[in-house]
């Protein structure tokens, strides 16, 4: 198998995340890095010391809050700068299952460069934990932002997804304008419109367990309004004839 690395971000969650770390390892093929913006509950040191004795865990810790979109970024650019072939996204709260990543891997291996872990393939809905009200946000959500989009695929906000190092290295990554939940629709987007391939399998996602979530108005009001710039911007482009440097980031 190619070299593949799961990247975690992290917000205190010095409980949950040696669980995961120990459930991911146990499929003998990935390494883990691990991306902690300073966490007040030390999740950091809880890393080094798993560090100590297993080498196939790193640590990036970075000096504040600063955001799921900019973690996974810092994730991917030291990662590809290692060579990993497979890069893939993963959440520290035992919402995503690790026993799900071999599926990743083996539908990559059929030649897609993105695959997403939807909550709702086939028609069903897939989720342990919601109550009916952040349940139809999410599929409002995700129908709301494919249509706008034009993409026909049904989990565009899924956090647990495997990129190739092709798809990543066709993303100006220091041009990525969200920083939320919008980060994911914002990928998979690019992803598409660079003519690569976007696939999807089947997972079961669980509400956490510990901690408390990343939703904020914020993040929803990100997510709504990323379709629309993105079409306002694919139309500016091609009026100009150009499709590069559209989506800066806020500075």
């Amino acid at each position: 198998m190619k070299k593949s690395i799961v990247i975690i971000p992290t917000y205190n969650e010095k409980e949950t995340l040696p669980l995961i770390i120990d459930s991911v390892l146990k499929h003998g093929c990935f390494d883990i890095l691990v991306v902690d913006d300073n966490s007040p509950d030390e999740t950091a040191g809880v890393v080094g010391k798993i560090m100590a004795s297993e080498k196939r865990v790193f640590l990036i810790r970075r000096d504040g809050k600063l955001g799921l979109g900019t973690a996974y970024i810092e994730g991917f650019k030291w990662a590809l700068d290692r060579e990993y072939y497979y890069l893939i996204e993963m959440d520290a709260d035992r919402s995503h299952d690790p026993d799900a990543l071999p599926a990743f891997i083996g539908k990559m291996e059929k030649g897609y460069d993105l695959v997403i872990g939807s909550r709702y393939l086939d028609g069903r809905i897939n989720v342990v934990g919601w109550d009916f009200r952040r349940l139809l946000l999410s599929k409002f959500g995700n129908l709301y932002a494919s249509v706008l989009l034009g993409l026909k695929l049904t989990d565009l906000t899924s956090g647990f997804r495997c990129y190739s190092k092709i798809a990543l290295e066709s993303v100006n990554l220091d041009n990525i304008w969200s920083n939320g939940y919008a980060f994911q629709i914002e990928m998979a987007y690019l992803i598409s419109i660079a003519g690569l391939s976007v696939g999807e399998i089947p997972i079961i996602f669980h509400e956490r367990t510990a901690g408390t979530s990343k939703m904020s108005k914020r993040i929803v009001l990100e997510a709504m309004l990323f379709p629309w710039r993105a079409r306002f911007l694919q139309i500016l482009n091609g009026l100009r004839g150009t499709t590069t440097g559209v989506f800066r980031r806020h500075g």
